[in-house]
């Protein structure tokens, strides 16, 4: 706990720099991607929710988190969460001529805490999408079986995700800054099971304060723990955020995001699970997202984005440059008290 206040201290400061607040009235970001689901692949609809954010960021949070520098500072009202939700579906009905059938919810914290969201707004919002496939995410506190009987009852079919971040106790507290257990995911993940739910993990690859050779084993351990929960497993490399504590880190050359090569070799690891294992790196190819040495990215990342939509590893193995010896020296050399060497 001592270390939890001492980095929560030291995130509260950083994230008093915000210069400004998001709009309540339209959401923060909203986009149409594809996904693949134990229903196939198909196009999904993205909304970023914009409330008063995640309850653990605001006593410090996550490291690497920097979601809750786009939301704002008191309570979104139900109103106003609806007006967003308007905004959204018009993205939509302007970008394509039917629905998406998978819609992707998120709110910057949880999408089932009554204080990001009232009830009333969560149930609208639900009931707008009655026909396709949800995924919300959410913290394991907040994952209760009535909760999620009643949001199971308002759509086709629920995913709850949740950010577990690591199956590792000891790199979720000490280097994410994460409070809860990897029991405490479990139990979270039986309850939405028996809610009649699906689960869906979200991984973070390459916290602070691991070599990338600790992150590319880390990750490979926490698909195959999550995966016996979970139909799908997320796993997101680190991108650099502003008014985080990785942001700092970064501005002092004490860190850098992982490799393409190494979303590349857990993909390739994790390729027998029997849940989709995915990869979306974000910012790829740039200095603050996962990158390789800058000629062979946008080849990997097509790589990646091929894999995450067919689960043919063999796509996998398509891909090579001179800088994938470089990174594996980089795996045998590189300690934690001299990282990043590159």
């Amino acid at each position: 706990m001592e270390t939890h206040a001492a980095v929560n201290d030291a995130m509260r400061r950083i994230r008093s720099r915000k210069e400004r607040d998001a709009d309540p009235e339209e959401p923060i970001r909203v986009w149409i991607d594809r996904d693949r689901t134990p229903d196939g692949v198909g196009d999904s609809l993205t909304i970023v929710f914009n409330t008063d954010g995640c309850r653990w960021a605001r006593a410090g949070g996550c490291t690497m988190c920097g979601y809750v520098g786009e939301s704002n500072p008191g309570a979104v009202d139900t109103e106003s969460l609806l007006n967003q939700l308007e905004h959204a579906l018009e993205h939509e009905r302007t970008e394509r001529d039917d629905e998406c059938p998978i819609v992707k919810m998120y709110t910057s914290g949880t999408f089932f805490d009554r204080r990001e969201i009232p009830p009333e707004a969560r149930h609208r919002i639900l009931d707008s999408f009655r026909d396709r496939r949800v995924v919300v995410e959410s913290l394991p506190d907040f994952v209760e079986t009535d909760v999620v009987e009643d949001a199971v009852d308002r759509v086709r079919d629920l995913d709850v995700a949740i950010g577990l971040e690591t199956a590792d106790d000891h790199v979720r507290r000490e280097c994410v800054n994460k409070y809860f257990d990897y029991q405490e995911f479990v139990r979270a993940a039986e309850v939405a099971d028996d809610a009649g739910a699906g689960v869906k993990s979200y991984l973070l690859m390459k916290p602070p304060f691991v070599t990338e050779k600790e992150a590319l084993e880390d990750a490979v351990y926490s698909v195959r723990e999550s995966a016996e929960h979970s139909h799908t497993v997320s796993v997101n490399p680190c991108n650099i955020q502003r008014y985080t504590l990785v942001d700092r880190q970064h501005y002092r050359d004490g860190y850098r995001p992982p490799w393409l090569w190494t979303v590349v070799e857990m993909l390739k690891r994790t390729a027998d699970e029997d849940a989709i294992v995915v990869s979306h790196p974000v910012a790829p190819g740039g200095d603050r997202g996962a990158h390789n040495c800058g000629e062979c990215d946008d080849d990997v990342y097509d790589a990646i984005q091929a894999y995450n939509e067919t689960g043919d590893a063999s796509i996998l193995e398509e891909p090579d440059c001179s800088c994938r010896e470089q990174w594996m020296e980089l795996l045998e050399r590189e300690r934690s008290w001299h990282a990043p060497l590159a």
